[in-house]
């Protein structure tokens, strides 16, 4: 019964390396597009927020890590090894705390991490040159953004009255990716003109651009998909705590097999 048991632990622990070698390489997938992206909202993040470079380093040393475990844990549990499966549980463990720490810290630092999200986004909108070439990654990322959001601003279009080029041309053009017509979408990118401005001088509320900012459209992005964001950390969590314990118990059993095979004198 021993020997039956240490069997079915044994390709059971298996089974969840072989999860945490595929776990580790989408994190790893994750940390590498986080940086690589050069279209969509994370490259506004990750080329104006030093932290979120950060992060993607160490979403690539989680995955690197997660990835070493599972190879760790498949080894010592075909060749039941128990100084590898004592390694592959430490580590799990400390993985654990790390995402419960990270988890917390940024739960208690959200109302921090939206304003110095809003100040990046106000002085791209300020600064917001076509023609500057060195900021044309992130600022096609932003119009990506608007486009796909279909917003205008982070809070709204008025913010886009403080660019300066708008404001030298007294607001008779304004953003082509805001646009709520689908011919000035065709270029997404730069500043179209207004038809029929009054007095060569108007308004953001001349403008025919989408009402919404963009901070409604991303907050509501992340209430719409929060059930799998909750999901998949859950799993993973869950996972975690799972191979934990098989890795304990097969090192228990490991112990007890070997005691048992020792002739009596």
């Amino acid at each position: 019964m021993g020997s039956g048991c240490v069997k079915v632990t044994k390709y059971f622990l298996f089974l969840f390396n072989l999860l945490f070698l595929i776990l580790g390489a989408v994190i790893l997938g994750f940390g590498i597009w986080i940086l690589a992206d050069k279209t969509s909202f994370i490259a506004v993040l990750q080329m104006s927020s030093p932290s979120l470079k950060t992060g993607a380093c160490i979403l690539i040393g989680v995955g690197a890590l997660t990835m070493l475990m599972g190879f760790l844990g498949c080894l010592g549990a075909v060749n039941e090894i128990r100084c590898l499966l004592g390694l592959y549980f430490t580590c799990l463990m400390l993985i654990l705390l790390t995402q419960i720490a990270a988890a917390l810290v940024i739960y208690f630092q959200r109302e921090t991490l939206k304003v110095e999200l809003s100040d990046i986004v106000v002085d791209l909108i300020k600064d917001y040159d076509p023609l500057n070439e060195d900021k044309r990654n992130l600022q096609d990322a932003w119009d990506y953004v608007q486009m796909q959001i279909s917003c205008c601003g982070w809070t709204g279009a008025e913010e886009w009255e403080n660019n300066e080029i708008l404001r030298n041309k007294s607001n008779t053009e304004y953003p082509c990716s805001c646009s709520n017509r689908s011919k000035d979408l065709v270029e997404g990118r730069g500043f179209c003109v207004l038809d029929d401005p009054v007095n060569g001088t108007a308004t953001y509320a001349d403008w025919p651009v989408h009402e919404q900012g963009c901070m409604d459209g991303v907050e509501q992005w992340l209430k719409d998909n929060l059930g799998i964001i909750l999901g998949v950390c859950t799993g993973v969590a869950v996972v975690e705590l799972l191979g934990m314990i098989l890795s304990i118990s097969l090192c228990k059993n490991i112990h007890s097999e070997d005691y048992t095979k020792v002739p009596k004198s």
